[in-house]
């Protein structure tokens, strides 16, 4: 992991652990408010128990903030379910009546709370790209060190004379 991930892991992993932490035990009303919401955009989280949904959403935000903050997790990993984490909550709020102004796209009062976690889909697409540009670098690197393998075992086995 590079030290330049280290703020945005840490920062996204302990808020998304607390807040999945915190919805551990929601009351079935709570949960169904929530679950209301999380169906505008994933219709098969409606057919769920409201308390079973509300222990699948604190485990999922709590093992993802947990993968955040594990430094072998590799950032394009880690970078990747914050993505998804945090378009799924941006796609949320678009879809939930009264969240956006009439451009759909401003946030009213109300949708200020969830509009806000558009710094996470930022944090999340820079360990993404981190992710991908290490691993073509460490793939390039693995190339050159093979085709030099390769090279000297050839000249190995030239006839001399």
């Amino acid at each position: 992991m590079r030290l330049s991930h280290v703020p945005l892991r840490l920062t996204t992993g302990a808020f998304i652990l607390n807040s999945g932490y915190s919805k551990r035990g929601l009351d079935a009303g709570s949960a169904a408010g929530m679950q209301g919401m999380a169906s505008a955009v994933i219709p098969q989280a409606g057919n769920l128990p409201p308390e079973q949904f509300g222990k699948l959403l604190s485990t999922g935000e709590m093992a993802l903030g947990a993968a955040l903050l594990l430094p072998f997790v590799s950032p394009l990993k880690a970078g990747l379910g914050l993505t998804a984490f945090s378009a799924g909550l941006l796609q949320m709020y678009r879809k939930t009546p009264g969240m956006t102004e009439a451009d759909g796209i401003r946030p009213t009062q109300a949708g200020t709370a969830i509009a806000k976690d558009v710094w996470m889909l930022g944090a999340g697409l820079a360990l993404v790209l981190d992710g991908l540009i290490d691993d073509t670098k460490g793939a390039a690197r693995s190339t050159k060190k093979s085709v030099k393998k390769n090279a000297k075992k050839a000249r190995k086995s030239l006839p001399v004379g």
